[in-house]
């Protein structure tokens, strides 16, 4: 049976994968998702296994709705209106745990918090077929570069996954941005699709978390999104032999590619991943990449290089 159809067709099949404890990848507006049932415990432990993921870095579920939502978390006045504001879409909550929610342990990973996520397309679809959320970090192998197509997934995690779902590019191609409403300010834990500045619109000033904060969503370690040869960001130098260029706007050497040849860091944003993929799958010995504005969503990708040159081969 084919491994990789087209997400229209294999909706049944992902539903019918889901609730017998097996993974399915999953598309959504940011990056393609490694989903399980997230109420099945071994479902869940399948999750970490696939990607080789610590067992300290907890997972996002994904919902239908705020009122699934809120089976599983406790929203206060912010979370209802950043919710209403900004879901379905790339925008992460990390609130109080309810009592008896019924999640898969491994998926809080101990704490008393949940990330949760409304997203559009295929993944709430399948929420709703499941009638409970769907566990689903990024459908790679852990600290590696997001998959922003089905053909990605595939090459990364091949059969470790029973079934991938392609609905082509993923629109925004950056994580959701995090934010913990869990104290009584709110903190940005993860830049990502969202501009922090339209939730701080909402709820006011976020705030970062301590450096030495303890693990309290996906995207927080310092070594991630990594491909697998060195990574060089705000590369100025002259370039040597065996790299390979990720530019921005007119900074563009050769040869490479351009995330935005306009200096759009939205158009950026949406070409990170799948570029730095295939970069790193150039034979190339090295990545040099541009400076890119911190303004707007050039702060998440700024973010993600960072931990991808940390994460890298030195």
């Amino acid at each position: 049976m084919e491994h990789l159809v087209n997400a229209a067709d294999g909706m049944k099949r992902a539903a019918a994968i889901l609730r017998s404890g097996g993974l399915v990848a999953v598309p959504t507006e940011t990056v393609y998702g490694l989903a399980a049932d997230a109420t099945n415990a071994d479902a869940v432990a399948g999750i970490y296994a696939a990607k080789g993921r610590p067992s300290f870095n907890p997972l996002i579920i994904h919902v239908d709705s705020v009122a699934m939502a809120q089976r599983y978390g406790r929203f206060d006045g912010r979370a209802h209106r950043l919710a209403e504001h900004f879901w379905p879409g790339p925008l992460t909550l990390v609130v109080p745990l309810t009592e008896n929610h019924g999640l898969a342990p491994a998926v809080t990973a101990g704490l008393n918090s949940v990330a949760i996520r409304q997203p559009s397309g295929p993944m709430a679809a399948l929420a709703t077929a499941m009638d409970h959320p769907l566990a689903a970090p990024s459908a790679n192998s852990s600290g590696r570069v997001s998959p922003t197509m089905a053909q990605h997934v595939a090459a990364d995690l091949g059969t470790k996954v029973d079934l991938i779902l392609d609905n082509g590019p993923c629109p925004v191609g950056l994580e959701s941005t995090i934010i913990s409403l869990v104290a009584d300010t709110a903190i940005l834990l993860r830049e990502g699709g969202l501009d922090r500045s339209f939730a701080a619109g909402i709820v006011g000033p976020l705030i970062n978390p301590k450096p030495d904060a303890h693990v309290a969503a996906p995207g927080m370690l310092s070594a991630h999104y990594a491909p697998r040869i060195p990574l060089l960001k705000d590369f100025a130098k002259p370039m040597p032999e065996g790299m390979v260029f990720l530019g921005f706007g007119e900074t563009m050497r050769e040869p490479g590619l351009n995330l935005s040849p306009s200096g759009d860091v939205k158009e950026a944003a949406h070409n990170l991943f799948a570029m730095l993929q295939e970069l790193d799958r150039s034979g190339a010995r090295s990545i040099g990449v541009a400076a890119i504005p911190h303004h707007g969503l050039g702060a998440a990708i700024n973010d993600r290089l960072q931990r991808a040159a940390h994460g890298s081969k030195e």
